[in-house]
This record gives C-alpha cells, sequence and structure tokens, in this order.
C-alpha cells in the first residue's frame, strides 16, 4: 500500500487521483494478521563523487533523491533534463544535480582508498576495513568478497524512535510518518537479506540490537529470514540512571538479538558469572527439549533406559528401535520400569546420547536419575554431565566427592571459573554513558555522536561467539561511531588474536546539522557538509585514535580498559584503511580500463594482508603496450593477477616462487582456459575476471 500512495502522489488529474484514493482507502481497511508490513518502492541512493554526464540518472541536491530526472544534454553548465514520472523537460545547472543509482538495477562497486594507519609489521595480522558508502551497496560487494566466510555480523541498526535519526529514500523519518514502521521493516529487510548470504552456514552468528519500539516486528522477520537458525533474544541494562521519553515510563535496558546459526559454539564472560569453587557440578536434562529434536529426526537416539523400581538405578540401556515399532511393545525386564524419552504430552523425543556413549556414561556415574515422580506420566527425568564438565572432571578441575544411591557421581568444582552468560544483562561496564559517551568523549573531545555503545557491551556480545576464534571476519554495517573495530582490537590485545573487522557507515549529518548547513548554503558533496558527516568526523578518528593510543588532539589517552588492565595510551598493534564507494561502468571493467580502480578490492578479497597496493602498482613495469603490466605478484599481499593471459606460463613460474601467494585472479574471457590455468597453478584460490565480477552484481540482482 505504501508503493501505491507513493505512486499516487505523481497522478497529475486530481479527479482521477481523489478516486482512487477512495478505493485504496477501503482496500487499506482490511484485516491483516502476523508480520505484514507495506513494501515501499526501492531505495535510491545519491553519488556525488560521479560527475553528471548526458544520460545520467540524477536528483536534484536540493530536493528528494527519489525525485527522478534524466539528462539529454549539458550545454554550458545547463543540463536539459526530462522528469522520470511527467516527462516534463526542465533546464538545471549541473552543480545543483547529483547522479543517482535505483535500487534494483546491476551496480559495478569499487573501493577508492581515502586514508589508512598501520601500526604493526605482524605479516600475519589482516587489515581491518572501513567503508563509507550506503550500506545496502556495500552490502552487495561483500558479498563479492565474503559470501559464506563471515563468523560474526553486529548491528546496530536505528532504533525508529520517530527522532528523525534515520532515513529512508535520503529522508529523514519521523513519528509523524503514518509508513514509519513498515519503512523500517523494508529497509531491514533488504539489508537482512544480504547479511544472510554472507554468514557461514556452518558456524556463525547474527547480532542485532534493538529497542522496545521494533523488537516485536524485527523478531518476527528475524524468524522468517532465518527459519533454520537458533534465536534468542535477551535484555541488557545500558543506562543505570534511565532514559526519560515523553510520557513514557524511563527506559534502561534495550534488547539483544542473537541468530545462531549452524554448529556454533558459546564462550563464557568473566562478568556475566561464575561457577565458583566448591559449587556443585552443573546436570542437564538427558532427554532433548528442542522442538526439532523428535523421534523421526534421529531414530539411532531413542531407545529404552530400564530402572529398578527398588534402588532407582539404571539397570540396563537398551538398543535403538526403529520408527515402525510401538515403544510400548519392547521386551520387559522383571522388576524395571522403561523409560524413553517422552514428554508428559505423549511427544516422542530423543535422548541426548547414542546407547553405546549412554552405557559407557552410565557405568561411570555421568548419568542419574533426576527426579521421581510416580504420579506424573513420565515418572523418572534422567539427568546427564555434558563433555565439558566430563573433561574437567578427568582433567581435575572437579573433584568427585563421592556417588549417590543411584550410583551417580557427586561433585564439586575445584577452582572458580566463568560461566555462560544469563538471558539478563545487568553489568555496569555496560552503561553506554559511562562506558560509551564519556569514553568517546574523552577520544574526540567533544560530543560528536548521540548513544554510543558501551565499548565493553559489543565486546562481550562477540566473545561469546568468536572468543575461540583467534582469526574470526567480523561485520558491522551500521557502524556508528566504530565501537566494533574498537572492541575487536582489545579482544585481539587481551588473547593474542588476529581477528579482522569490516565496518561500514555513510557519511550522514545529523537533521539539525543539515538545517544550519543548508541555511549557509552547503549541499551533500560539498567539503563543508562532508567533512562533518559520521565516517569522516566520527567513525574514522575514533579508529585511529584508538588505533595510536592518542586523542583528536595528539594527548595519550587517558586510563586502562577495564578487565584486561590495558593502557589506552598503549594502543593496539593492528592496521585498517578507510575506503568510500565508488561505482564503475560496466563496458570500461570488461574493457579492462578500470583495473587500477579494482585493485584495493581484489586485495580486500584475498584477504586483506599487508598494506593495501595503491596504483601505482600497475604504474610501472609494463611489457604489454599498454598502461598495465602483463602480471602482479605481490608475496605481501598473497595474491597475484594475471592480466596478459599469453605470459600464464612465465606468471605460473612466479606464482611457483613464491609460496605465500594464496589466491589469483586470471583475466581471460576463456572458461576452459581459465580452468586449465587453475588446474596448473593449483594454489589456494582463483578468480576469473572479468566475469567473477560482472556477474555476482547481475545475479545479485536477479536474485
Amino acid at each position: 500500500m505504501a508503493a501505491i500512495h507513493e505512486l499516487l502522489s505523481q497522478v497529475q488529474d486530481e479527479a482521477l487521483r481523489a478516486r482512487l484514493e477512495q478505493e485504496i482507502n477501503k482496500l487499506s481497511k482490511t484485516k491483516k494478521f502476523g508480520l505484514v508490513f507495506e513494501e515501499h518502492l526501492p531505495e535510491c541512493t545519491p553519488l556525488y563523487d560521479i560527475p553528471v554526464k548526458r544520460g545520467a540518472l540524477v536528483a536534484k541536491k536540493s530536493g528528494a533523491v527519489n525525485e527522478m530526472y534524466e539528462v539529454h544534454f549539458i550545454n554550458d553548465g545547463i543540463a536539459k533534463c526530462y522528469h522520470k514520472v511527467t516527462e516534463k523537460k526542465e533546464e538545471i545547472p549541473v552543480d545543483e544535480l547529483v547522479c543517482v543509482a535505483e535500487f534494483g538495477e546491476p551496480i559495478y562497486p569499487y573501493l577508492k582508498q581515502v586514508d589508512s594507519i598501520y601500526n604493526s609489521d605482524d605479516k600475519e595480522l589482516p587489515t581491518h576495513a572501513l567503508i563509507q558508502a550506503d550500506n545496502y551497496h556495500a552490502l552487495q560487494l561483500l558479498e563479492y568478497l565474503y559470501a559464506g566466510k563471515v563468523d560474526c555480523i553486529y548491528i546496530d541498526p536505528p532504533y525508529n524512535t520517530g527522532a528523525r535519526d534515520w532515513k529512508y529514500n535520503n529522508d529523514y523519518v519521523d513519528s509523524a510518518d503514518t509508513y514509519r514502521h513498515s519503512k523500517w521493516l523494508s529497509m531491514m529487510k533488504k539489508r537482512l537479506l544480504l547479511a544472510k548470504r554472507l554468514l557461514n552456514p556452518a558456524d556463525s552468528v547474527l547480532i542485532v540490537t534493538i529497542d522496545e519500539k521494533e523488537y516485536l516486528h524485527l523478531g518476527c522477520l528475524l524468524e522468517e529470514l532465518f527459519p533454520e537458525a537458533n534465536i534468542q533474544m535477551i535484555s541488557s541494562v545500558i543506562a543505570h540512571h534511565g532514559t526519560s521519553r515523553n510520557n513514557e515510563l524511563s527506559r534502561i535496558n534495550e534488547f539483544i538479538y542473537f541468530v545462531m546459526i549452524g554448529d556454533y559454539t558459546l564462550n563464557p564472560l568473566g562478568e556475566s558469572g561464575y561457577v565458583k569453587e566448591g559449587e556443585e557440578i552443573h546436570w542437564q536434562s538427558f532427554r532433548r527439549s528442542n522442538p526439532s529434536n523428535t523421534r523421526p529426526t534421529r531414530p539411532s537416539q531413542f531407545y529404552p533406559i530400564y530402572i529398578n523400581r527398588e534402588n532407582h538405578r539404571i539397570q540396563y540401556i537398551g538398543d535403538p528401535i526403529t520408527p515402525n515399532i510401538d515403544r510400548h511393545s519392547v521386551e520387559q525386564i522383571p522388576g524395571c520400569d522403561i523409560v524413553f524419552p517422552v514428554k508428559d504430552d505423549g511427544i516422542e523425543m530423543m535422548w541426548s546420547l547414542t546407547p553405546e556413549i549412554a552405557r559407557i556414561n552410565a557405568e561411570k556415574g555421568y548419568v542419574r536419575i533426576g527426579k521421581y515422580s510416580p504420579e506424573k506420566p513420565q515418572q523418572y527425568i534422567l539427568q546427564y554431565l555434558m563433555s565439558g564438565t566430563i573433561k574437567e572432571i578427568e582433567n581435575g578441575s572437579v573433584e568427585i566427592m563421592g556417588y549417590a544411591n543411584d550410583g551417580s557421581i557427586i561433585a564439586r568444582n575445584k577452582e572458580t571459573k566463568k560461566s555462560l552468560p544469563k538471558s539478563q544483562w545487568d553489568y555496569m561496564t555496560h552503561d553506554a554513558r559511562s562506558h560509551g559517551t564519556k569514553l568517546l568523549k574523552g577520544i574526540l573531545g567533544d560530543l560528536r555522536f548521540s548513544f554510543p555503545k558501551s565499548l565493553y557491551a559489543v565486546k562481550d556480545c562477540l566473545s561469546i561467539f568468536v572468543a575461540n576464534k583467534p582469526n574470526a571476519l567480523i561485520v558491522d554495517f551500521f557502524a556508528g561511531s566504530g565501537t566494533t573495530l574498537h572492541a575487536v582490537n582489545l579482544l585481539n590485545a587481551e588473547d593474542g588474536g588476529k581477528r579482522q573487522c569490516i565496518m561500514v557507515t555513510n557519511n550522514e549529518v545529523s537533521d539539525d546539522e543539515a538545517k544550519q548547513l543548508r541555511a549557509k548554503g552547503f549541499n551533500p558533496g560539498d567539503a563543508e557538509w562532508e567533512k562533518l558527516g559520521i565516517a569522516n568526523y566520527v567513525t574514522w578518528p575514533r579508529t585511529v585514535c584508538s588505533i595510536n593510543g592518542k586523542d583528536i588532539n595528539g594527548n595519550d589517552l587517558k586510563g586502562n580498559y577495564i578487565g584486561s588492565d590495558i593502557p589506552m595510551a598503549d594502543g593496539f598493534k593492528a592496521n585498517a584503511v578507510f575506503f568510500k564507494l565508488g561505482f564503475l561502468e560496466k563496458t570500461s571493467v570488461q574493457l579492462g580500463r578500470q583495473f587500477k580502480e579494482m585493485l584495493p578490492m581484489l586485495w580486500l578479497k584475498a584477504g586483506g594482508w599487508g598494506k593495501c597496493p595503491t596504483a601505482e602498482v600497475v604504474s610501472t613495469g609494463s611489457t604489454t603496450g599498454s598502461s598495465l603490466p602483463r602480471y602482479i605478484i605481490l608475496p605481501e599481499n598473497r595474491f597475484a593477477v594475471l592480466i596478459d593471459e599469453n605470459y600464464f606460463s612465465e606468471f605460473a613460474e612466479k606464482v611457483h616462487e613464491k609460496p605465500e601467494i594464496q589466491t589469483a585472479y586470471l583475466i581471460t574471457d576463456f572458461e576452459k582456459g581459465f580452468k586449465a590455468m587453475t588446474n596448473s597453478l593449483n594454489i589456494g584460490k582463483t578468480y576469473q575476471l572479468y566475469r567473477d565480477y560482472l556477474d555476482n552484481f547481475r545475479i545479485n540482482i536477479e536474485r
């Protein structure tokens, strides 16, 4: 309906528009259930760094970005344009126009290096990246770079409070907008669909923070987009002093969704609570309870357990019974009750272990009768020790004190250790004012960003899933002030990890700043405007300052990082590059005219090792008769590029001399030739240029 209303506003005939509105209003009263929201017209993105040319799709810098024109020709700085809907002719000065990318059309992005910081010469340390871009187009690029490779995505999207703090189609959305919720959901759905393709389906997590304004809608959306995932929402106290809102209860918390995919592992946290010395070990229910863990799912874990009625000991563990056999028909053992993994309502589930392992563990006392309730349909509740606890018993950190009447062990922890966090977080280090706002102010000197996250809240979220992954790839496409990259660097400093973080943010200014700048005659794209944008004014300065250990004025940062006592003034042994997303012409890419522009992107796709190569790398040593060399060998960056396939033999010889090379890009139009060269090289990864690049974005749009 939203898209219809937006199109309706463009109908010129007033009588027809009024009649259509009347009929549409009737349709809009139809009752809907579930997560039903209005799909809006595609978003548009202004491209301030793209020159306005004949045939370009443009909008007025001072107008709405979805009010588009097509440029028919340009004369003396004046563009003759035709309105895309009304076809009305209009002459507009070129410097008042901006090119527009309309979602739904193939785009061919590249990365233009803006700045960099290198504070480590560790060759095994990948480089972080900050990408200034609309995050939808950046996600399309990231899919080309990292499809199925990302271990963790952490995002803090706009909370949609109605405070004009986020945009749809380059226009702020506020509480007066009838379609505020559906616009937010449209915006999120487009991005989450792309984000899903980045995540490793075997083991990864998506972490999303949100408040009460959209948490219900977001939860339904996540359930719809990630049906295969295990999704859990927690509540986290982030403002102990409370945050007041008009005529509402003071808010002290936010919600965090963990969308856990594949065979993920949860790691304990220090502040989330401890298992203390002398505490009893934890026993887990032996019968699975997840709705997906029913008997047909894994018949090998549906078997009878015979319990002696007199001493309530496990006497025998039987073999699995096939799905077509009624459990009531199994053979009885005199004096024993038969227990199956069946719920009180009769649903047949599965045991947590195969019978072979269950017999071994029961013999050792690692399976017990947790509870006996003769009045219930399922009289016995069985419990078992998970593998982690068993390892602790065997390595001596858990001490066996004796044995219970049923033969199970009685054991206690010999030492204090971390435990998994609960679903309600209330930690002082997660306070956003003390460890977000004040911390950022200490770095940048003034309040340049509203409501930054607590550094430690973000680090804890990441730690739960990547503490055991020292080489994890982490993405944040709502980067804001840059807390995620800061948290990754702190986590690496604490445990010696080499995790890589890719952040994406736009370069928008606040609504108030925009009004002030326009009053002074400035528009988006102007240097005065761009320098105050979030990427240039907040995210990148914070990244540089935190890595250097200096504030924005060059003074040492004060204090230590909580929990690790690492001085902030020490900075981090880390490297980072600041990119701006641009767009290439398909024809120029096919002809190889924009290879230099593509080089940083190829570097990131190969892992981001060493310093990002510059255009000078391909501007020297030319032997092809063009501006490009025959091939490029970059051992420090761990990749090589064959530019002229006639020199493949020479290229292959050079690659084989450099064992550091893990990735090769082969420029060829012939599929068979590409496969033959790939087989001959026999290295980690090969990609066919420019087909691999062009096909990715064409297919991306078709999906």
